[in-house]
């Protein structure tokens, strides 16, 4: 009986197929690995790129946000700089509008102060129709230092206080004074001195003065002073003293001293006043030649323009300044843009027990 052959799985061949299948196994490991580090250096590289940009942008962010920091502070810097002049117009308004309600809250008053004024100066014009110089004896005419001749029957003054021992003149020699519109000032004021010294209404001045200085007897103790935004005297050398009238000579100097000086500057009653404080004894008599309020106070303003309500705050300081129970007689050429003035300088006259008069443009 043949005896059977065992069976061995440890046989050549069985360990050459498994040995290959190994070596299959272990090329396969080996080329899947070689690719993930290729793969992985190729992630690596475009990662290092996104972070390179991303840091990039990041720089570039940086510098972005300190320019639009600083853009941030100019715009609040500018914006607190508006805020202040939205704040500056919005007081200017309301005070404008304050100024508004209260002028149209007085019109009705103005008017009617102003309608009272016109009945007073025409009574007044009805009163001098009655006056003439033939009322003046021939002793008071002989009396007088001066004389003043003119066309017609002009030896009149109506309501006003001529007289007394030691009398001051105040002439207003401001710009205003050229003309009585503001469009005629701003011309003339643009013309040569000949022709401002010729204008019609300062020649009106110049001639009141003459005829106010005609009035004054021998003896009597006085000082003329013209103002702008400063007074002085009309009389050379005579600067806070008294000057006594004699053979009229110093009187024709300040006469002729006014119709030398051409009107230009603002005006400052303040000044004029003051002016009157170093005379000792104190006048007894004021005569203010004047146009209208005065456009500044005690010291020169800062901006151009002054308001009405200024106008009027100028003259109420300025009248504090007077010497007290004096009378102040004032001779008024009225021109154009002031409605104060006259209730103004008509209750100054009031007030101190003097007169006030607005005179046709042909007198004297």
């Amino acid at each position: 009986m043949a005896r059977k052959k065992s069976i061995n799985v440890f046989s050549l061949s069985f360990l050459d197929a498994m040995t290959c299948g190994l070596g299959a196994v272990i090329l396969l490991f080996m080329i899947i690995n070689a690719n993930i580090d290729v793969r992985r250096e190729a992630d690596l590289d475009d990662l290092a790129g996104e972070v390179d940009r991303m840091e990039l942008q990041v720089l570039v962010g940086r510098k972005n946000l300190v320019q639009i920091q600083e853009q941030l502070a100019e715009l609040i810097e500018e914006w607190a700089i508006l805020r202040g002049l939205k704040d500056e117009i919005v007081t200017e308004i309301n005070l404008t509008a304050e100024e508004f309600s209260s002028l149209t809250a007085d019109t009705v008053a103005q008017e009617e102060a102003i309608e009272q004024l016109r009945s007073e100066l025409d009574a007044l014009e009805e009163e001098t129709q009655r006056l003439s110089a033939a009322s003046i004896t021939p002793e008071d005419a002989g009396n007088r230092i001066i004389s003043v001749t003119g066309e017609g029957n002009r030896q009149y003054l109506t309501g006003m206080r001529m007289g007394g021992e030691r009398v001051v003149i105040l002439v207003d020699a401001s710009g205003s004074m050229l003309d009585r519109t503001i469009v005629n000032i701003i011309r003339r004021r643009n013309m040569p001195i000949d022709q401002q010294l010729a204008a019609p209404k300062w020649l009106q001045v110049v001639n009141t003065l003459e005829w106010l200085t005609a009035q004054l007897t021998p003896g009597t103790q006085f000082q003329i002073f013209a103002f702008n935004d400063e007074a002085w005297t009309l009389v050379e050398g005579s600067d806070g003293q008294w000057l006594t009238i004699t053979d009229g000579s110093q009187l024709r100097e300040a006469v002729d001293s006014l119709r030398a000086t051409a009107p230009q500057g603002p005006t400052s009653l303040h000044a004029a006043f003051a002016t009157m404080r170093p005379l000792d004894p104190k006048p007894d008599n004021i005569y203010l030649l004047a146009d209208g309020l005065p456009t500044m106070g005690e010291i020169t303003p800062a901006r151009a323009g002054v308001t009405g309500r200024e106008r009027q705050g100028h003259f109420n300081r300025a009248v504090r300044e007077l010497p007290f129970n004096v009378p102040v007689n004032v001779i008024l050429y009225a021109m154009e843009g002031d409605p104060q003035a006259a209730p103004s300088y008509w209750w100054l006259a009031l007030s101190t027990g003097g007169s006030m008069m607005a005179p046709s443009e042909d007198w004297p």
